[in-house]
C-alpha cells in the first residue's frame, strides 16, 4: 500500500520547473500519474511506482512517498487527495488517564477533533457515520463514536499553545475561570494550582507558567465526559507539574481523561496506559493499541514496536547508567564570589562558584526563584546590588519566551548570526540534527511554537561566544526533538570546548545532557539561593530531597522513573539519602 503526500505549504509550482511531472517515469510512459489541476500537482497513488524520483527532484521538499504495510486498513481520516492520513484512534476510557506519545505533526490534534465530535472521520473517502459505525462495530470505540455522532459527548479541551489565550480573551482571570466553572470546583482548583492570588490580574499580564495553570484550571472546571489536555508541562516547574498531574488523576476517577505530554517522567507518573503514534510528521500517523505506560515509553525510546513488527527509529535513545564521576582537572571559565540582587519584593543570593570550560551545567529550581535573574547577571544584562560580577566573556542567550518580531526568513536570520552557515560541520552537527532544513525558507512569524524553539536554540548555538545560556529549551518540543537537542548541545560543548548553561524542568533532558547541576532553593517570589554547581548525583539528591520524591532507573532503558510515594523503594532511598540513582549505583 502506498500513499503520496504533497505539503501544500511548501509546494510552489509557480517558482519551479514542475520537476515532479517532468522526471516521473510513469508520466514519461504515458500514465497520468502526476496531473496539474488549477496549477497544483496531484499524484495518483495507484499508478505511482514508488521510485522516489519526484521526492528527490522537488526543489522545495514538498513530496513524500511512503510504502505502508499491505494489511493496514483504510485511514480513519484523510485530508483530501495527497493530504495527511491518520490510521487508528486512541480509546478514551472512563476512570483512566490515557496518554498519547508521539512527535509533533503526527495526527494527535486530528484524533482529538474526531473524539470530540468536531471532525467527522471520513475513512479516507466521503464516508457516512453508518460506514464508520460498521468499521468499528462491536468495539468500545464504536460505542463511543455512536455517542459522538448523537452529540452525546461533552468535551473539555486545554490547548497546547496557551500564549494564544490572551488574543482570544481579554479581562481578568476570575472572569475567565468563573465562566468555565460548571462543576463548582473552582476554589479547590485555584488552591491546588496556586493561582488564588492571580484572580484579579489581567490575562494579558500573566507569565507563561501562570497562564498554563489558569488554562488547566479552566479545562478541569468544566463538567464534561471527555477531558483532553494538550501538554500541561511547558513553563511549569516540577512542583507545579506534579500538582497538575494529581488534578488530572482526580478528574479520571469517573471521567475519561486523555493527555498529550512530552515530559516522559511526568507521563510515567500521570498515565494509566498510553497510545504510541508513529509515522512521518505532516504525511501520516499510525496510532497503536493501548499499552501499559512503562512498556509503551520503553518501546518509544527503543524505536521498536514488537507487537506491530515496526521499527520507526534507527537508533534507540539511551540514558547514562551511572552518575558522572569527578573528572580530571578542567580549566575554569568563570570563578565568581558571592553576590546578591535585591528587588522591591525579591532577593537573589548567589554562593561563590566556578563554571568550567566545555561543560554543560543544568539549572534546576522552582519558578520565581531567581534562575532567569542569575542568567541575566551572567550575561551582563543586570548588575548585582551586593558584591560584584564582572566578566569580559562573549555571551549568547536564548530567553524563555520567544517572539518572532521580523519577517526575515529562517535562513536569512541564521546567516546573519554565523559566518559558518555553509560549513559541513554546521550543516551536519547543528542544522541537520535540529531539523532546520525544511524551515529555512519560512518567515519567522510563520513558525509554530516547536519550530520557533528549535530555530531559537540553533541561533543561540550559532553565535560566536564563550558562554551559552538557554532558558527552557524544551518548551513545545516533542520527545525526539528534546533528545536530539540535548545531544546537539552536549556535543557542541565537547567539540568546541564552549560552556553551556541550561535552565529546564524536564528531568530527562537534564539527565541526558548535564555534567553538573546548579540547584536553586528558597521561597518563590521572596528569596532565591543559587548554590554552587555540584556533581550530578549530589545535585540531583539535593534537588529531589527538597521536592520529597525519589527516582529509580528502569531496568530496560535505564531511564529515570518516579517511585510511588511511600512505596518500599521510596522509603528505602529516602533513608539512604539517595533520591535519584539506584542504591547499588550510588
Amino acid at each position: 500500500m502506498r500513499i503520496a503526500i504533497i505539503n501544500r505549504d511548501r509546494c510552489q509550482p509557480r517558482k519551479c520547473s514542475k520537476e515532479c511531472e517532468y522526471f516521473c517515469p510513469p508520466v514519461r510512459t504515458g500514465d497520468e500519474t502526476i496531473l496539474f489541476v488549477d496549477g497544483k500537482p496531484q499524484i495518483t497513488e495507484n499508478l505511482c511506482v514508488g521510485c522516489g524520483i519526484c521526492v528527490r527532484k522537488c526543489p522545495f521538499g514538498a513530496i513524500t512517498i511512503t510504502n505502508l504495510p499491505e494489511e493496514m486498513e483504510d485511514p480513519i481520516h484523510r485530508y483530501g487527495q495527497n493530504g495527511f492520513a491518520l490510521y487508528g484512534l486512541p480509546v478514551p476510557i472512563e476512570g483512566r488517564v490515557t496518554g498519547l506519545l508521539g512527535p509533533n505533526g503526527i495526527g494527535k490534534s486530528t484524533a482529538v477533533s474526531i473524539l470530540s465530535g468536531i471532525l467527522q472521520p471520513n475513512l479516507g473517502k466521503a464516508a457516512s457515520w453508518e460506514e464508520v459505525f460498521q468499521r468499528f462495530s462491536g468495539s468500545i470505540l464504536g460505542d463511543y463514536l455512536k455517542k459522538v455522532a448523537a452529540k452525546g459527548i461533552k468535551t473539555s479541551y486545554k490547548p497546547q499553545y496557551i500564549d494564544r489565550i490572551p488574543k482570544s480573551y481579554s479581562g481578568i482571570v476570575s472572569g475567565l475561570l468563573e465562566r468555565t466553572d460548571e462543576r463548582g470546583a473552582l476554589p479547590e482548583l485555584t488552591e491546588s494550582l496556586g493561582i488564588s492570588k492571580l484572580m484579579e490580574r489581567d490575562i494579558s499580564s500573566l507569565s507563561g507558567g501562570e497562564l498554563q495553570r489558569v488554562a488547566i484550571a479552566a479545562a478541569a472546571a468544566r463538567d464534561a465526559d471527555f477531558y483532553f489536555f494538550d501538554e500541561i508541562s511547558p513553563y511549569l516547574d516540577i512542583y507545579q507539574r506534579i500538582n497538575s498531574a494529581r488534578i488530572l488523576q482526580s478528574l479520571a476517577r469517573d471521567k475519561a481523561v486523555m493527555v498529550v505530554e512530552h515530559d516522559l517522567a511526568l507521563l510515567d507518573l500521570l498515565a494509566d496506559n498510553v497510545h504510541l503514534i508513529y509515522g512521518i510528521p505532516g504525511a501520516y500517523g499510525v496510532i497503536t493499541r493501548p499499552k501499559g505506560v512503562r512498556v509503551g515509553i520503553n518501546q518509544y525510546l527503543r524505536g521498536n514496536l514488537p507487537e506491530e513488527n515496526v521499527r520507526f527509529r534507527d537508533t534507540a535513545i539511551n540514558f547514562e547508567v551511572h552518575a558522572p564521576r569527578i573528572e580530571k582537572d578542567i580549566p575554569s571559565l568563570i570563578a565568581y564570589d558571592a553576590f546578591a540582587m535585591q528587588y522591591s519584593s525579591f532577593r537573589l543570593e548567589a554562593e561563590p562558584g566556578i563554571i568550567r570550560r566545555g561543560e554543560v551545567v543544568g539549572i534546576l529550581g522552582p519558578n520565581g526563584i531567581g534562575k532567569t535573574t542569575y542568567i541575566k547577571i551572567l550575561a551582563g544584562v543586570e548588575k548585582p546590588t551586593t558584591g560584584s560580577f564582572e566578566s569580559r566573556l562573549k555571551i549568547s542567550y536564548k530567553p524563555q519566551y520567544l517572539k518572532a518580531e521580523t519577517e526575515m526568513t529562517v535562513e536569512g536570520m541564521l546567516r546573519g548570526v554565523t559566518e559558518g552557515f555553509d560549513s559541513s560541520y554546521y550543516q551536519a552537527e547543528i542544522l541537520g540534527p535540529m531539523g532546520i532544513g525544511p524551515l529555512l525558507e519560512k518567515a519567522l512569524p510563520e513558525l509554530s511554537g516547536g519550530e520557533l524553539q528549535r530555530v531559537a536554540i540553533t541561533a543561540c548555538l550559532s553565535r560566536d561566544a564563550d558562554l551559552y545560556l538557554l532558558d527552557e529549551p524544551s518548551a513545545h518540543l516533542d520527545v525526539e526533538q528534546r533528545m536530539l537537542a540535548a545531544k546537539v548541545m552536549r556535543r557542541f560543548a565537547e567539540s568546541s570546548e564552549k560552556t553551556v548553561l541550561v535552565v529546564d524542568h524536564d528531568i530527562y533532558l537534564i539527565d541526558l545532557m548535564s555534567e553538573r547541576l546548579m540547584v536553586f532553593e528558597g521561597v518563590p517570589g521572596v528569596l532565591g539561593v543559587a548554590h554552587t554547581p555540584l556533581e550530578m548525583r549530589e545535585g540531583m539528591n539535593a534537588f529531589l530531597k527538597g521536592i520529597g520524591i525519589t527516582f529509580r532507573r528502569d531496568e530496560e532503558t535505564r531511564r529515570p522513573r518516579v517511585n510511588k510515594p511511600e512505596s518500599r523503594l521510596d522509603r528505602m532511598q529516602k533513608e539512604q539519602g539517595e533520591y535519584y540513582y539506584q542504591i547499588e549505583e550510588a
